[in-house]
């Protein structure tokens, strides 16, 4: 992993993520990001840069979808359900199936190679614009509590409740709790709930998971016949289907 320290500047106008094995590429658009006054992390592999995005915070994150480790979108795919940060695809790949595909995956835009930076730039500086936007919006509601049925969440706090009485969640199922509630409606199998919650490839996770779902439902008093908030999707996974109020 290299790391550009922008010497020289007073502030820098975002900290961005690249993903690029190629080297020359890699080299070009990481140069002129930073001649551009952005501080730039830059990754050769998928899983490489899934690490460091969990380890640290970034404002956009360009993205190479043929990649080793971890192709392209795996990696959206994963950075998605952690965050909503600006995914921006760098590819060769032109044809519109991979466009299709990117976007159903979270990527919030896609430049195909050879792209012109300045034009890299400028796409980099509007989608920077708009998640600030999104991310000022955001703060200004991070006091307001989400409500659903007689469940109340509070994020800030990481704090649970069920009609007004604190929830004690492990760790494991505040991290379920919040994917599944983040995602309403969205069915999520028990191998993608393994890998975002343990962060570990999910060879045997699904009876790990099955446990903590149960756990989570009992303090949830969440009936699995008659669910308000955790719906199995019988030979498939969980979905969150609270109403909010």
């Amino acid at each position: 992993m290299e790391k550009t320290n922008n010497d020289g500047y007073l502030e820098t106008k975002g900290n961005l993520l690249l993903v690029e094995d190629d080297p020359g590429i890699g080299r070009i658009v990481r140069d002129h990001l930073r001649r551009e006054n952005y501080a730039v992390s830059w990754a050769t592999t998928g899983l490489e840069c899934w690490e460091d995005f969990c380890s640290g915070e970034y404002d956009l994150v360009l993205v190479d979808l043929m990649l080793p480790e971890m192709d392209g979108f795996t990696l959206c795919k994963n950075i998605r359900l952690k965050s909503e940060v600006p995914l921006l695809i760098m590819s060769a790949r032109s044809e519109d199936e991979s466009k299709v595909r990117a976007f159903g995956l979270g990527a919030d835009d896609y430049i195909t190679k050879p792209f012109s930076l300045t034009e890299l730039s400028l796409r980099v500086d509007v989608h920077l614009r708009k998640f600030r936007k999104y991310q000022k919006g955001a703060e200004e509601k991070s006091h307001i509590l989400t409500y659903y049925g007689g469940l109340t969440i509070d994020p800030v706090l990481k704090q649970a409740m069920y009609e007004n009485e604190p929830i004690a969640l492990t760790s494991k199922e505040w991290l379920l709790l919040m994917l599944l509630a983040s995602h309403p409606g969205r069915q999520f199998s028990k191998s993608e709930l393994y890998e975002h919650v343990w962060q570990q490839e999910a060879i045997d996770g699904g009876n790990t998971v099955t446990v903590h779902i149960k756990g989570l439902r009992m303090k949830l008093k969440d009936n699995i016949r008659n669910p308000k908030y955790i719906q199995t999707v019988w030979g498939s996974g969980y979905r969150f289907i609270g109403e909010p109020q």
